[in-house]
């Protein structure tokens, strides 16, 4: 018989997956089990279905037919068919590389090789007598900082009485098992508003999630907030525009980016998306871009490499991601049959089956929208004794005539919405009004709270009988949010039941509660640094939403669109020393996380606002902190101007400690940009600034800027000093991060001046410290200055290990830093050139 060759299989293959199965399958399974029977050339076959079998997801019907099919070929080609037969059965999930495993046992060769993949505890013998004990490594209880953090897997989930999309889940399943090894792939999952786009999707990701073993990312884009002709964050008849509008690309790489483990985002997109792209590429992963507008808001965000999933959704077709490979997948409404299953699984089948008639006249009004089904099931469940027949006479009367498609679905959920809107009682009403007031993408009870000027008992139930009723989406512990349609109509009741005067108070109440909150936050994290004079039109006395200094840090984190949200409604809307103190209150939140596009924009708001207060002490207080982040961002020039405005102001107030900020700022900018001779003056001048007005701190954070010029002109000696009285008055003030800069600079110095032994111990306690403390960026620097200082000292052994640490920690903070770090390790066998301190900075 002539061999069988790889296409003849594979034809067979596709059918069995494309095709229902006849009765038993029994037609597909001759046909495989005789084309597999044939003599075939060894490999000829085997390697290309391995490949496609192994990338089949795991519940599709390919799986499911081919181990029903291969269950009898198996028997005439037991080497190859037997695998396949375990791979059909078992659903495992591929690794990016596959791995060849050898042992032997009693003069027998065990051999896996070829496209197997292996994963976990795997056991190969010949025979086995006995028990088989399998005992998996422990996890770390404190893991390195230098490993990335647990994979992420941030889909929504899927609700319970998700219904019918049969053919839409086989559909996708196919282009998976279709996909080109070569590429990724990109799907544009499009249809009117409330079709139920997300659940689709999120249902296959789900199914699939095994293949993905790298991750499966999720965001929303916003791309249908904030599309209206007015100003964001005005307040007109229909409420507050949303303030944070549609995702930009930098929100959303900095938020896949951390998520990932890299600690330090640059700040420019290009940088970000070519970050983002170097570290997907060798990866499987799975990407849901949730809520697009535009092909462009989507372009920068999509991975690197052939092997990830993106899937976008969208009320808009987005045929301009054509170009990049796109498929495209419309959704469009339920079918009768499947909207009756939904309804059913809301209030129950022999409801619907007793009204069987009203029953399908209500699907018929909802137009299967998913949206508008679930909204009317949570009605009539919430009211047991009322009938279909009266929900489908409300339905038809407030509808008209049904013009659902024409208009997205909007009218037909408009009318379930107003519905169950109207049977809310008027505590919750009222929440739900202001809720929808409010340009924030969650919340919780306290924020409930503030938008009602109530205690938080009085708006847990409230806030229980909106998600009771469908209208607020219960995501997590104590955390909501709004679907689109619904925060819309949620607004546009607020525009037509709460005056104008009401409207501006529920949001000057949500923005001095998230001052008071900020404001407490930054008093915890950082009760060293000076805080000028709150406001507050309405003082709140709500509790917290965190107890420690890392939920404090954590909160601020995650609120910090809302917060940016507040700052603009706050600007906005005239109230200007708000729209300060909110910028200035976030300190910790722009030191510690360093969202650059924020903290700039932050404080570019907040100096306007200052400015217009007429408040020269808020004034320079925003100039000297957005000069930081300008500085941090790499925008050296600007944070000059900055700083030379802050001490221009300074002088003309007579504010001495102000002045020594700004020239200690000038001092720094010049050393970052490599302009020695102009950093030492502005540096002594801060010295003696802040000498006179007693501000120790200061003056050590001068001087370690000067120890550090010192050791970059090669005079270890002067550092030395320098570093030594910064370390002690550090230490004395109470500053253990700063004193451990210090250490660490201290022990480099004492290394260049010849004093390996003490020095490199003094970089181990710095280096404890930092650990200790979780700061990557210092770790990676002491490691550096530990790398350097054993290879000038010709410890070579120990320069590969620092400098490979220091790698590790470069490759999730800086790029740039790691890529001079590679090329650090490649130079170790040349001889050395001397005390170098290329790459170290105060930052």
């Amino acid at each position: 018989m002539d061999p069988v060759t790889a296409a003849e299989v594979m034809n067979v293959l596709a059918r069995a997956f494309t095709q229902e199965p006849d009765g038993d399958g029994r037609r597909v399974r001759q046909e495989l089990s005789a084309l597999i029977g044939a003599e075939t050339s060894a490999g000829s076959v085997e390697s290309e279905v391995w490949r496609r079998a192994a990338a089949a997801p795991g519940d599709s019907l390919f799986r499911r037919l081919l181990a029903d099919a291969l269950t009898e070929a198996a028997r005439t080609r037991p080497p190859l068919m037997a695998g396949l037969v375990r791979l059909a059965r078992s659903s495992p999930r591929p690794a990016v590389q596959p791995r060849a495993v050898t042992g032997t046992s009693g003069g027998h060769g065990n051999t896996i090789d070829g496209a197997a993949q292996l994963y976990g505890p795997t056991v190969q013998a010949r025979d086995v007598q006995g028990g088989i004990h399998i005992h998996a490594a422990p996890v770390p209880a404190s893991p390195s900082p230098a490993f990335r953090p647990s994979v992420p897997r941030q889909l929504r989930s899927v609700p319970g009485h998700f219904a019918g999309r049969e053919s839409e889940l086989g559909g996708l399943d196919r282009l998976l098992v279709q996909k080109p090894g070569s590429s990724q792939l990109l799907v544009v999952v499009s249809g009117p508003a409330g079709v139920g786009k997300t659940t689709l999707v999120s249902k296959w990701l789900h199914s699939v999630g095994e293949e993905f073993p790298d991750g499966q990312m999720y965001a929303d884009l916003r791309g249908h907030v904030n599309l209206g002709t007015e100003p964001a964050g005005t307040v007109s008849a229909t409420g507050p525009a949303e303030a944070a509008g549609p995702a930009t690309p930098t929100e959303i790489l900095g938020q896949f980016l951390r998520a990932l483990g890299v600690v330090s985002v640059p700040a420019d997109l290009a940088e970000q998306a070519s970050l983002w792209r170097s570290v997907t590429a060798g990866l499987r992963m799975a990407v849901m871009l949730d809520n697009a507008f535009t092909a462009a808001q989507v372009r920068p965000l999509l991975p690197g490499g052939p092997d990830g999933l993106v899937v976008v959704t969208s009320r808009r077709r987005l045929t301009g991601l054509g170009v990049d490979g796109a498929v495209f997948r419309p959704l469009g409404v339920l079918d009768p049959a499947a909207s009756l299953e939904l309804l059913a699984h809301g209030v129950g089948s022999r409801r619907t089956a007793g009204e069987l008639r009203a029953a399908r006249e209500v699907v018929a009004l909802c137009a299967g929208l998913p949206l508008a089904l679930c909204l009317a099931s949570a009605r009539l469940a919430a009211r047991p004794r009322q009938s279909l027949r009266t929900l489908a006479d409300a339905l038809a009367r407030d509808a008209g005539p049904l013009t659902v498609l024409e208009i997205e679905g909007e009218a037909a959920v408009r009318n379930a919405l107003d519905a169950s809107y109207t049977v809310l009682t008027a505590d919750a009403a009222r929440l739900y009004r202001r809720l929808g007031l409010l340009p924030v993408g969650t919340f919780d009870v306290r924020t409930a709270a503030a938008a009602c000027g109530v205690s938080v008992g009085s708006a847990e139930g409230p806030l229980d009988e909106l998600i009771e009723a469908n209208l607020v989406e219960d995501i997590g512990p104590d955390v909501c949010r709004f679907h689109d349609l619904v925060r819309a109509h949620a607004r546009d009741r607020a525009a037509r039941d709460e005056s104008e005067s009401a409207r501006t108070e529920t949001l000057r109440r949500v923005c001095d509660w998230f001052l008071a909150t900020v404001t407490a936050a930054e008093e915890r994290l950082t009760p060293a640094q000076f805080t000028l004079p709150r406001d507050y039109l309405y003082p709140s006395d709500l509790p917290l939403p965190f107890s420690d200094d890392a939920g404090a840090l954590a909160w601020l984190d995650g609120h910090r669109l809302d917060l940016m949200a507040f700052v603009r409604i706050a600007s906005d809307s005239g109230w200007d020393d708000c729209a300060w103190q909110l910028v200035d209150a976030a300190w910790p939140l722009f030191l510690r996380r360093r969202h650059y596009d924020l903290w700039i924009e932050a404080h570019e708001i907040g100096l306007a606002a200052a400015r217009r207060a007429g408040n020269s002490t808020a004034e320079r207080q925003m100039l000297n902190s957005g000069a930081i982040g300008l500085d941090a961002a790499g925008r050296i020039d600007d944070a000059i101007v900055w700083y030379e405005e802050s001490l221009r102001a300074a002088r003309a107030a007579g504010d001495v400690r102000d002045e020594g900020q700004a020239l200690h700022g000038l001092g720094a900018c010049c050393r970052n940009a490599g302009r020695l001779d102009a950093a030492v003056p502005h540096l002594t001048r801060a010295i003696a600034a802040w000498e006179s007005c007693g501000y120790l701190r200061g003056v050590a954070l001068s001087q370690v800027v000067l120890g550090e010029i010192a050791l970059a002109v090669d005079e270890p000696q002067r550092a030395v000093a320098y570093f030594t009285r910064a370390r002690d008055t550090l230490t004395a003030v109470k500053d253990p991060h700063d004193t451990a800069r210090a250490l660490a600079f201290l022990g480099r110095a004492r290394v260049c001046a010849g004093e390996y032994a003490p020095g490199a111990a003094q970089l181990g306690e710095a280096l404890a410290v930092f650990t200790r403390s979780g700061s990557l960026h210092w770790q990676a620097r002491t490691l550096e200055m530990l790398g350097e200082s054993a290879r000038e000292h010709g410890d070579m052994i120990m320069a590969v290990d620092a400098y490979t640490r220091a790698l590790a920690l470069h490759e999730v903070t800086s790029p740039a830093d790691a890529d001079r770090m590679r090329d650090r390790l490649e130079s170790l066998e040349r001889p050395p050139a001397g005390p170098s301190q290329e790459g170290v900075t105060s930052e």
